[in-house]
């Protein structure tokens, strides 16, 4: 509790690992909450939480209510999770994918990840995952991050296709990016001028929280 209390103050670490694929992973508590950060950058809780969140209430909070199977590309520390389903109170199946077993460990230990009864979790690549899975959704959260670095075949043609072969009727891929420089906004730029899926629309919610651009992807049939 002193540790909460003092993290209004400043930061205060309470656990690093080293982890092969994320390389550094820290729980801290920050104004009050734990988060879960990379080196460089928030994985989940803090601002993270607040930017997907927004995502979220643009697409629709009683919308998402009613789904049935929500697909998250890139779990970590499970915060859109627990916005899903402690604030949109969503009843249905989620199924999170993430690369990173270390980061789950992590999710399970501080933020009670494995108490969700609702959520599967599955250990692999997004990319390999989107290819070869035959469910369908109806919201999809990209959100994969090595540190501040994000894999280049999020923004290929072939990924962003397969995704949008996922979704069902009226169905919503929310896509989180971060713009550090100039060519990430020209990479964004490119990546909405070049959408070409005749049955979905695209639209950005641009500078959320600073470095982050949101892109909300909608299957019109």
């Amino acid at each position: 509790m002193l540790k909460k209390i003092a993290s209004y103050i400043i930061p205060i670490n309470i656990f690093n690992k080293k982890s092969k694929v994320s390389n550094s992973l820290e729980v801290t508590w920050a104004n009050g909450e734990l988060v879960l950060d990379s080196k460089n950058t928030n994985y989940s809780y803090g601002s993270l939480q607040r930017i997907l969140r927004l995502g979220l209430k643009n697409i629709g909070f009683q919308q998402i209510a009613v789904m049935k199977e929500v697909l998250i590309l890139g779990v970590a520390g499970g915060s859109v999770v627990k916005t899903l389903v402690n604030e949109i109170e969503f009843k249905g199946q989620i199924t999170g994918v993430e690369i990173d077993p270390d980061i789950i460990q992590l999710a399970n230990q501080y933020f009670d990840l494995d108490k969700i009864t609702q959520l599967e979790i599955i250990i692999d690549d997004a990319f390999e995952f989107v290819l070869k899975t035959k469910n369908k959704y109806d919201l999809i959260v990209i959100d994969v991050f090595q540190d501040t670095t994000m894999p280049n075949f999020l923004f290929e043609n072939y990924f962003v296709n397969s995704v949008c072969s996922l979704l069902n009727s009226r169905g919503f891929v929310l896509f989180n990016t971060m713009l550090l420089n100039h060519q990430d906004n020209l990479r964004n730029k490119k990546y909405i001028a070049d959408f070409d899926h005749a049955n979905c629309k695209i639209k950005s919610i641009p500078r959320v929280e600073d470095h982050n651009e949101l892109i909300v992807i909608e299957k019109l049939i």
